[in-house]
């Protein structure tokens, strides 16, 4: 009766899943990229400079340095901010979710990575800038936005606000399925490899439990403990990533000219990897790219604008430069080195859609390290998604918050704390279910979740553009009254404290 249930379950999402990631979401996810992208007259190649600048080398140049705090405001730092947004973009997606981007659409699906990262850099600068200019402050000092907050108050289309939330909150669930899930599934794969444990059930139950109870410890303190935790871990673990996927790359240096030269010839091939019977359709190696690069950078879902809607920060530009270094950070360096780290290791005619990616990207670690790849691998793994789980944990709790804001402060704390243990126990249980089914499910709600937001961002692309102009006349030197908050009150108040922040650094 179970695995009825299961089949169902299956065939059911199957087909919602072929019209949410059919060909019209696809084209609407790269038009909307275009579109913002010539609105704001190429801003991610134009102002990449800036989003440095302004970015992560003054971060790294503040780091010891201690800022003082707004107490009438509970937020947290620009860092902290970007840091609980990449930890929930940069997952298993960046690895496993590359491998098998790679094994189903074949080696040309990276160079569709590239092309939606290209055009999701404006995408997700654009939801953050909307994000914080529509976002909104309680009588308690907590700002809180995202895409159901510009969605309702910018496009006054409140019924698609709450089911974007409503869907947030169901992509929230299944995205901690799916992170729990490999992490269960790669300590336990390590583990049997090495000998040290025959009941794999047994050990993912054992781990999905010390994952549940690590992730309450943290979201019971909301964004400000979420952000610190993952500012301490997205920096050392992605640079843990980088320098091993570097050294594989470099020790198999032989086969990058051949791997590039793969990517983009398979781009537009119809022919499957190895040139076999399977044959990838030219669509088919679309989808899958698009499909797992939105997966992977966000850009497009509408989620990561979630934590950036908490920053420190009164000027939208600001945060929203913050998005395009996150998408180049996620896609360009991670999955690519991913990519490039994957097909140096292995005869890429060898490969087949039937293989498992999980079990692959082990493999991958192993292969060029031995004992100690399986060991670095299985610390890398679990930490890109945990730090996934509790970014989308408070992705989640946000949706909530919003789908029951017209409730008592007190009706709605039980509602929240409700969902941060329904979360934690759903943490635990997917840690026994077959992987396949829950990827496939976050996948679907992803896209529903995203379908509403790039329509609205599409309608809005024209304030996008303002904004934009408005913030780099400014700092021309040109005399024009800022946008920082689309409402009054709000926009003048924000407005004071940048004008007093000027004044301190004089």
């Amino acid at each position: 009766m179970w695995d009825n249930i299961i089949k169902e379950v299956e065939n059911v999402n199957n087909f919602v899943n072929g019209i949410v990631w059919g060909w019209p979401v696809v084209i609407l996810i790269l038009g909307t990229g275009i579109l913002l992208t010539v609105r704001t007259r190429f801003l991610q190649v134009r102002h990449f400079g800036d989003s440095l600048n302004s970015t992560i080398i003054p971060t790294v140049k503040g780091i010891g340095k201690k800022k003082q705090k707004d107490s009438r405001v509970k937020s947290v730092s620009q860092f902290e901010a970007f840091a609980t947004a990449i930890s929930g973009t940069v997952g298993t997606g960046n690895i496993i979710g590359v491998v098998s981007a790679i094994l189903t659409g074949g080696p040309g699906a990276v160079f569709w990575m590239w092309i939606s990262a290209f055009f999701g850099m404006v995408t997700n600068y654009s939801e953050n800038v909307l994000g914080l200019y529509f976002r909104k402050r309680d009588s308690n000092g907590n700002i809180s936005g995202g895409s159901f907050y510009y969605i309702a108050y910018g496009l006054k289309w409140k019924w698609m606000a709450y089911c974007t939330a409503v869907f947030c909150i169901f992509a929230a669930i299944g995205m901690s399925g799916v992170q729990t899930n490999k992490i269960s599934g790669t300590i336990s794969e390590a583990l049997s490899r090495a000998d040290l444990f025959e009941n794999s059930q047994a050990l993912k139950l054992v781990v999905g439990i010390i994952t549940a109870a690590i992730t309450a410890v943290v979201i019971i303190g909301g964004i400000k403990r979420i952000g610190k935790v993952a500012s301490l871990l997205v920096p050392f673990m992605s640079l843990l990533f980088i320098i091993m996927s570097v050294t594989a790359i470099c020790m198999n240096y032989e086969r990058i000219g051949e791997t590039f030269a793969l990517i983009f010839s398979k781009a537009f091939n119809f022919q499957a990897v190895g040139g076999g019977i399977l044959g990838f359709t030219f669509a088919e190696v679309i989808k899958k790219g698009m499909a797992r690069g939105v997966f992977s950078n966000e850009a497009g879902l509408g989620s990561s604008v979630i934590a950036h809607s908490a920053s420190e920060t009164r000027e939208p530009v600001k945060q929203g430069l913050w998005g395009v270094f996150e998408v180049f950070f996620d896609t360009f360096i991670i999955c690519t080195l991913t990519a490039l780290m994957f097909l140096t290791t292995f005869d890429p005619t060898t490969l087949t859609p039937k293989m498992e990616d999980s079990v692959m990207s082990m493999s991958m670690f192993s292969q060029n390290f031995g004992g100690f790849g399986t060991a670095i691998f299985s610390v890398i793994m679990p930490l890109f998604a945990f730090t996934t789980v509790i970014a989308w944990s408070y992705y989640g709790e946000k949706a909530v918050e919003f789908c029951f804001g017209n409730l008592s402060e007190k009706k709605r704390k039980v509602i929240i704390t409700a969902f941060k243990v329904l979360y934690v126990v759903l943490i635990a249980a997917s840690a026994m279910i077959h992987s396949e089914l829950i990827w496939a499910i976050d996948d679907t709600f992803n896209g529903m979740m995203a379908v509403p937001n790039l329509i609205c961002l599409i309608a809005l692309s024209g304030l996008v553009a303002k904004i934009t102009k408005n913030y780099f006349d400014r700092k021309k030197g040109v005399k024009a009254e800022p946008m920082l908050s689309a409402y009054p009150e709000q926009n003048e108040e924000f407005k004071q404290d940048i004008l007093s922040e000027t004044e301190e650094m004089k």
